[in-house]
C-alpha cells in the first residue's frame, strides 16, 4: 500500500509538471515581425492580443499574495486571506445551522414511515430548487446580504444531509432496534446508542457532500450580493483585468474546497474504523 502511494503521488507530480509546461509554452508571446506598422510599434509590439498569464506569473503573484495575506486597505482591497475567512465563516455557519435541522429531522423521517410520507413531498418540490434562486427572496425579507448568503448555504446543505440521515437511520439493521427494544431502552436511548453509531457513516456522507455544494455555493453568492469573500474577490478583480488574481483566486478556492473535503472525509473514515 505505502509503495501505491508512493507511486500515486510521483505520476501525480508529472502530471502536474506536464501541465504547467504545456500552459507555459502556449502562453509565450510569438516573435516579433521583422515588419511592424507605426501603430504596432506606438503600441510596443506586433502581438497585442490579451493571453492567459502562464503559470509562472501566477505563482509569482500567489508568492506576493501569500506574503501578506491579511492586509487591509480598504473595503475594495483586502488580503486573499480576510477574503477566505469571511467565506469559511459564512459557509461554516449555514452548513452547522443546516445540520442542527437536517440531522434530527432526518432521524425522525428514517424512524417514522408516517412522517416519511407527510414530508417527502416537501422534500421533493424544494430540493431541485437552485440555492440562487433564494436570494432575491432573502434579500428582500432579511434585508441583510451577508446573513442572505448564509440562508442560502443553510437551504443549499440542508438536503444532502437530511436524505442521508434518513436513508441510514431506514436501514439500520431492525434486530439490533429489536435487542434494544428486548433491554427496554426509550427511544431517545435507542437513537443515541444504537441507530446513531450505526447511521453516523451515512450521515457523514451525506454531510460530506452538503459542506462540497455549500462551498461551490459562496462564490457564486458572494459574487451576486458583493462587498468581501472569495467570490467577490474573484468578480472585482475580472473587473480590474487583472487575471493573475483570478486564476489565483481560482486555485484557492480549489485548496480549501480540497481541505475542508479531506475534513470530512477523514471523520468519515474514522467513524468506519471503529464501527
Amino acid at each position: 500500500m505505502a509503495s501505491l502511494n508512493v507511486k500515486a503521488v510521483i505520476v501525480s507530480l508529472l502530471i502536474l509538471l506536464v501541465g504547467l509546461g504545456v500552459w507555459e509554452a502556449l502562453n509565450q508571446p510569438p516573435a516579433a515581425s521583422a515588419e511592424m506598422t507605426e501603430y504596432e510599434r506606438l503600441m510596443g509590439g506586433a502581438d497585442q492580443e490579451a493571453r492567459v498569464p502562464p503559470p509562472s506569473q501566477v505563482l509569482s503573484h500567489a508568492f506576493d499574495e501569500l506574503s501578506d495575506p491579511f492586509y487591509d486597505a480598504g473595503p475594495n482591497d483586502k488580503g486573499i486571506g480576510i477574503q477566505l475567512a469571511y467565506s469559511l465563516y459564512r459557509v461554516l455557519t449555514g452548513f452547522i445551522a443546516a445540520a442542527l435541522v437536517a440531522i434530527p429531522l432526518g432521524f425522525l423521517i428514517g424512524m417514522s414511515p408516517l412522517m416519511y410520507k407527510a414530508l417527502n413531498p416537501f422534500i421533493q418540490v424544494l430540493r431541485p430548487i437552485s440555492p440562487l434562486a433564494w436570494m432575491p427572496l432573502a434579500l428582500f425579507v432579511i434585508k441583510d446580504s451577508e446573513q442572505s448568503a448564509i440562508f442560502v448555504i443553510f437551504i443549499c446543505s440542508i438536503w444532502p444531509m437530511l436524505i442521508n440521515t434518513a436513508f441510514g437511520v431506514a436501514n439500520v439493521r431492525k434486530d439490533w432496534i429489536r435487542v434494544a427494544q428486548t433491554h427496554e431502552l426509550g427511544a431517545l436511548k435507542t437513537a443515541f446508542l444504537v441507530i446513531l453509531p450505526a447511521a453516523a457513516p451515512t450521515i457523514l456522507t451525506g454531510m460530506r457532500i452538503s459542506i462540497g455544494i455549500a462551498w461551490l455555493v459562496i462564490v457564486a453568492a458572494e459574487m451576486l450580493v458583493g462587498g468581501t469573500g472569495i467570490g467577490y474577490y474573484v468578480w472585482n478583480e475580472w473587473n480590474n483585468l487583472d487575471l493573475n488574481s483570478v486564476i489565483f483566486s481560482i486555485l484557492m478556492i480549489g485548496l480549501i474546497g480540497m481541505l475542508l473535503d479531506l475534513v470530512l472525509g477523514s471523520l468519515a473514515k474514522l467513524v468506519k474504523y471503529e464501527e
